[in-house]
């Protein structure tokens, strides 16, 4: 097994275990932020680097190392927006049926003093 291939599992699982945890903490979140940002710049800066980096894992060139990670990146985020989505989606069914019983409560209510 070649590097890139125990380093893209582990990305993988990495991100897999988060979604399942589903954790909410907008501090992981600025960190990994924070951790892609620097990576990009280090090899803006110096290319030659993700090259060397590339051949150790067993990739060919350091452009598809970057193409590889950005694929976790994109994965990371895309499974980030389907949580939220589903959170959005929980909190307006909750409003919604809520909101639902208050109408049917007052409406029993009005049909309650209307007949007395």
């Amino acid at each position: 097994m070649n590097g890139i291939q125990i380093l893209l599992i582990c990305g993988v699982a990495i991100i897999s275990l988060y979604y399942i945890l589903r954790l909410r903490n907008a501090f992981i979140d600025l960190l990994l932020l924070l951790v892609f940002s620097g990576l990009a710049v280090f090899f803006i800066l110096s290319p030659e680097l993700s090259n060397k980096l590339a051949n150790k894992l067993g990739v060919g060139r350091g452009a598809d190392l970057l193409f590889y990670i950005c694929i976790l990146f994109f994965l990371f985020i895309t499974l980030k927006l389907f949580s939220h989505i589903r959170r959005l989606e929980k909190t307006i069914t909750d409003l919604v049926r809520q909101q639902a019983k208050e109408e049917a409560k007052s409406l029993y209510q009005d049909a309650k003093e209307k007949k007395n």
